[in-house]
């Protein structure tokens, strides 16, 4: 196969079917040969990233990671995206494992924010671990914004619609985030409210009309996908 992307996912599985849904059916296809070409790692049993980054007396992570790294470069795919949010707290260590180029979702995600607004507050939501990591904080204020981090108790909100409702019991539960949006943007006065969770973009695939001011990293991350798999054909 030539001119083919590897997807590095399974962090967890349902948001990378999500993921892989979005580069379907944004593919402008007639016939089976212009779909996209690419492998798809779906490694579901990696070691969870929050828990690691909170405590690093959990199983580490990186291991499987960077095994999946060398895996891809016997593949010598054109790119790798990785569609785990938290997981690119070990973006530059995986990056340096290959010297295949890997598009970092945060930084695609600031970037297009900076295209629909130059400036002004948005809140992250994510993991705990992607909080504690702080990239989605340092890309967005590179970019010059104002970054809203949920307090406790909101945090305790986006941790049970991301773990016990979605990952754990497939339940979107759309009521619980209207709620969350409703919170950071009427009550903190976010103008923006970043996505950076790919539990949350599997929610957010599936919710209609959503009157609130969303920006979701893995559909931009999907965006990017189609772009620059679209240039190698060329």
């Amino acid at each position: 196969m030539e001119s083919f992307f590897s997807i590095l996912g399974g962090m967890g599985t349902m948001a990378t079917e999500s993921f892989v849904r979005l580069l379907n059916h944004r593919t402008v296809a007639h016939k089976d040969q212009d779909y996209l070409n690419y492998v798809l790692f779906n490694h579901a049993t990696v070691p969870d990233r929050t828990a690691y980054i909170l405590d690093q007396t959990n199983e580490n992570p990186i291991p499987f990671l960077l095994d999946d790294i060398e895996k891809q470069n016997l593949l010598k795919p054109e790119f790798i995206v990785l569609t785990c949010n938290t997981a690119h707290y070990f973006f530059d260590e995986l990056q340096q494992a290959t010297d295949i180029p890997m598009l970092h979702m945060p930084r695609e995600a600031a970037k297009e924010l900076k295209k629909q607004m130059p400036n002004g507050k948005v809140a992250f939501l994510g993991t705990e671990g992607s909080v504690k990591a702080g990239v989605y904080e340092k890309e967005l204020r590179t970019f010059g914004f104002d970054v809203f981090i949920p307090e406790k108790i909101l945090q305790e909100k986006i941790n049970h619609l991301i773990y016990h409702d979605i990952k754990e019991n497939d339940f979107l539960n759309q009521e619980l985030y209207y709620e969350i949006l409703d919170e950071v943007t009427k009550k903190y006065g976010c103008e923006k409210v970043v996505l950076g969770c790919t539990e949350l973009s599997l929610i957010q695939e599936f919710t209609t009309d959503n009157p609130y001011p969303v920006i979701d990293a893995q559909s931009i991350l999907a965006d990017r996908t189609i772009e620059k798999a679209l240039e190698l054909r060329k």
